[in-house]
This record gives C-alpha cells, sequence and structure tokens, in this order.
C-alpha cells in the first residue's frame, strides 16, 4: 500500500487540530521560522513593559492612553490564549504561578477604572518573561550558561522590584508626603531607601509609610546581595546527574560531587 503523503494528511487534520500544531510549532519548535516568530514576541513583550514603566507619565495623554492600554490588553490576552490553546494539559499550565501574574495583568489592562491603583504591578510582566521557558528556549538559547541565566533572573528581580515600589510608593503617598510631588521623586525615593542611603529630603508619613520604608530598605539588600552572588560565586554548568539528579556542577567536573558518579559534560570549548 503506497504511503499517503504528510502534507494529505496535514489536509486532512480538522482546522482546530491544524491551528495548534502551527502554534505549536511557533512557541516551541526549533525551525528559523519558529525562532524568529518568538523574538518577535519578545521585542513586543519588552515595548509593552516599556510602556508599564513609562505610564505613570504618559497617563496624561488621555483617551490616546486608554486606546494604547486596550490595544496592549488584546495583545495579551492574544499571546496567553495561543498559549494555552497549544500548551499539552490546560491544567498543569493553569498552575503555573507565572500565568497567574499574566491573568492579573491583563485584569488591569480589562479594567482600568476598577484596578487603577494596582496598574504598578503591571511591571512585574517583565519577570514573568525573563523567569519564562519561553524566554530561555529563544535568546537563553544561544547563552546556555547558568552563571547567565541567574544573573539575568537576579537583576531582572531587582529592576522589576524598584519599579513595582516606586508604583506602590506614587500610588499611595503622592501628593501625601512633603517633597513628593510625582513619579520622579517616588524613584527617587525607592533608589534612595533600598539603597539605604537615606537623604532624608523625602520621607513617607505615619507608621505605614515607616513600615514601607523599611521593607523597600530589607527587601532591595536581599536582591542586591543575592545579585552580587550571583556576579561573584564560582562557574557553573548545568549537567544532571541521572544518579542523584544533582543539576549543576563545575565546568571542569570528572565525578558528581553528591554521588561520585562518572560524568560526561559536554565541551564546546568556550571558557
Amino acid at each position: 500500500m503506497t504511503p499517503r503523503d504528510p502534507s494529505d494528511l496535514e489536509a486532512h487534520k480538522p482546522d482546530g487540530l491544524r491551528l495548534r500544531a502551527r502554534l505549536r510549532a511557533l512557541y516551541h519548535g526549533s525551525s528559523q521560522t519558529a525562532v524568529r516568530f518568538r523574538f518577535g514576541v519578545l521585542f513586543i513583550d519588552l515595548l509593552i513593559v516599556a510602556f508599564f514603566i513609562a505610564a505613570p507619565l504618559l497617563r496624561e495623554g488621555g483617551i490616546v492612553f486608554y486606546i494604547v492600554d486596550y490595544v496592549i490588553a488584546a495583545l495579551l490576552a492574544l499571546d496567553l490564549a495561543a498559549r494555552a490553546y497549544c500548551h499539552s494539559n490546560l491544567k498543569d499550565w493553569l498552575r503555573k504561578p507565572i500565568v497567574w501574574v499574566d491573568l492579573f495583568i491583563l485584569a488591569t489592562l480589562l479594567f482600568p477604572a476598577w484596578l487603577f491603583n494596582l496598574g504598578f504591578l503591571r511591571v512585574l510582566r517583565l519577570w514573568t518573561l525573563v523567569n519564562s521557558d519561553f524566554f530561555w528556549r529563544t535568546v537563553g538559547r544561544r547563552y546556555d550558561d547558568t552563571r547567565v541565566e541567574d544573573q539575568v533572573k537576579a537583576l531582572t528581580a531587582l529592576v522589576t522590584f524598584i519599579f513595582v515600589a516606586t508604583g506602590f510608593v506614587y500610588t499611595s503617598f503622592v501628593g501625601r508626603s512633603e517633597g513628593m510631588s510625582g513619579y520622579i521623586d517616588a524613584l527617587y525615593f525607592t533608589v534612595t531607601s533600598l539603597t539605604t542611603t537615606g537623604y532624608g529630603d523625602i520621607l513617607l508619613p505615619g507608621d505605614w509609610g515607616r513600615i514601607v520604608s523599611i521593607i523597600i530598605m530589607l527587601t532591595g539588600v536581599t536582591l542586591f546581595v543575592r545579585l552580587g552572588q550571583t556576579l561573584l560565586r564560582p562557574h557553573k554548568v548545568r549537567f544532571p546527574c541521572d544518579q542523584c539528579g544533582l543539576q549543576v556542577h563545575d565546568p571542569d567536573a570528572v565525578h558528581c560531587k553528591a554521588c561520585g558518579k562518572l560524568l560526561c559534560i559536554p565541551d564546546d570549548g568556550r571558557s
């Protein structure tokens, strides 16, 4: 019996299955078309994050600002719907915390009148993006290096915290604190607090203001220490041991330091 042409089999698939197969190829495939598609998605995502960061300064744009807001909501909704549709198990996809953060960000875009005061949390999109498998399958495949990945994630956590804290301070205290009249003042206060510089020219009022200042200082120091550790600690490579499961090893390791099993870590010539 003559085997059927694969293209004929593809043509006889239901439209829904063809669409799912196409989305899976784009979101999870390794072809040049898939990689270019994912780079395009990441570029749009970074533009969206830039808009979220600049939103407090652009809000005076009136109706134009809200039009852009809803366009971004449509793009984010399409992206999330496509990822959900091409995922093999929707329940497993919904169990991921990153997905729920993205869904919350979408809600702040769709209902700005009700969730206006939580709009600063949209910057969390930067954190969910850099901590997603989608990002590291695309950009990270060129930097298959545990140290690079850890450094990027640590730096992203610090940057995300700075802008989330700034947004919270701006939303909660602008106009109520002496010397704080705008977003730049809130950013200035956040940076001076988390670096523990504390010039004292801007202070948050009341006990609640002191608690917020303490949280910013403690969290900022913690994130700085984490970033410093990723920059200074010895280089490791990711190579799971098939006996004990240890994920990272020294680049020149011959035996697993946890179980002693002989390793064969590929050496591509990079130092």
